[in-house]
């Protein structure tokens, strides 16, 4: 029975055997294997695609903003020419004077008197040296004697007119159309020669004064337009009349002048008023504000695309905020903006530039 089982077992054993021989040889038959090739991984890699938007710089005026006031374009104190008591006063405080117009007149104490005196001296010498001329001529008068009597006639000449200049002086005129702001003397008072007497304010055209600083100053110019909103609320425009070439030494600005015309005189001086300057046009780019890029440093700027398709940050001046956007400078006059998808790229990555109005792929450098 043993002897059986024995047998069996050894005929399944040449079997599997068998069997498993069979398998190899028809493998064998089937060919060798096939190897798929390797992934290109190269291939499989997507180039990141950005919206963009090709633009050209367009002029662009900036405007300054600062602080100013209002002042008079001519402020003088009338002073004294001689001496004497006050005995007519038309100038009135806060009236108007045209030029010319008689404010004061002194007393002429004894200078009629002295003009007489200087007169008939002069008529004195003047025949005196007729005189010693027709003598010169007869030969009876020698010639230095001759020059002595005309230089008398000339120090005659001289002293009516001295009399008469001082004569003149008792009247004191308004030097130019203006408006009286202080009036220091009365009917009766006694002045001196140099102490004042009125204070004339011309105030047509009125002046607005401001202080630029040193990085706006050579971007104005004489006969450029200026514009102020007074703290009274009265909106005026001018001419810059003045740029001044050095800077105050505490504040390191530049005082610059606006004349406005004021007829009616309605605009007093010291008023304080906010002054807008435009400044020289410059070529900026008008963007949105959410397509701006921060450097780790803080720098601001725009990414673009160049013809390489690689992106490229260019830092920005923000020149002024608009309605529709922001004015940016010292960019190139025509860039490739990307509109969208800059927040996902970097400097110097390629990438796949897309129209942002077609939605097509353009080439740079092409479209333009």
């Amino acid at each position: 029975m043993m002897k059986r089982s024995i047998v069996i077992a050894s005929l399944l054993g040449l079997a599997a055997v068998g069997w498993i021989a069979s398998g190899q040889i028809g493998h064998g038959d089937s060919g060798p294997e096939v190897q798929k090739p390797p992934a290109n991984l190269e291939a499989s890699t997507n180039v990141a695609s950005v919206r963009v938007r090709t633009q050209a710089a367009t002029p662009y005026r900036v405007d300054v903003v600062l602080r100013g006031s209002t002042e008079a374009v001519r402020k003088v104190n009338v002073k004294a020419e001689t001496f004497g008591r006050v005995v007519e006063l038309n100038a009135q405080r806060g009236g108007s004077v045209e030029s010319g117009e008689v404010m004061v007149r002194l007393s002429p104490e004894e200078r009629p008197a002295m003009l007489d005196e200087a007169r008939a001296l002069y008529e004195q010498r003047r025949i005196e040296y007729e005189a010693a001329r027709k003598l010169s001529k007869k030969g009876f008068r020698a010639e230095t004697q001759l020059a002595a009597s005309k230089a008398d006639l000339e120090a005659a000449d001289a002293a009516v007119q001295r009399a008469k200049v001082a004569l003149e002086n008792i009247v004191i005129r308004a030097p130019f159309d203006g408006y009286v702001d202080e009036r220091m003397v009365e009917i009766g008072d006694f002045i001196d020669k140099g102490d004042p007497i009125t204070k004339v304010v011309d105030l047509d055209p009125i002046l607005i004064v401001t202080q630029v600083n040193e990085r706006s100053i050579k971007q104005l110019s004489v006969g450029e337009p200026g514009y102020a909103r007074l703290i009274t609320g009265d909106e005026v425009e001018g001419k810059i009349r003045f740029v001044s070439a050095v800077a105050d030494p505490q504040t390191r600005t530049f005082r610059v002048e606006i004349e406005v015309p004021n007829p009616d005189l309605k605009i007093p001086d010291g008023l304080s008023a906010d002054v807008r300057l435009p400044l020289q046009e410059i070529p900026a780019h008008l963007v949105s504000p959410a397509i701006l890029s921060l450097t780790d440093s803080g720098e601001v700027g725009v990414k673009v695309v160049n013809e390489d398709n690689l992106v490229t940050f260019i830092p920005a001046n923000i020149v002024a905020n608009g309605a529709t956007g922001v004015w940016l400078s010292g960019l190139p006059e025509e860039i490739t903006l990307i509109t969208v998808g800059q927040e996902f790229v970097t400097d110097g990555q390629e990438v796949l530039p897309i129209d942002e109005e077609t939605l097509e792929p353009i080439e740079i450098g092409s479209n333009s």
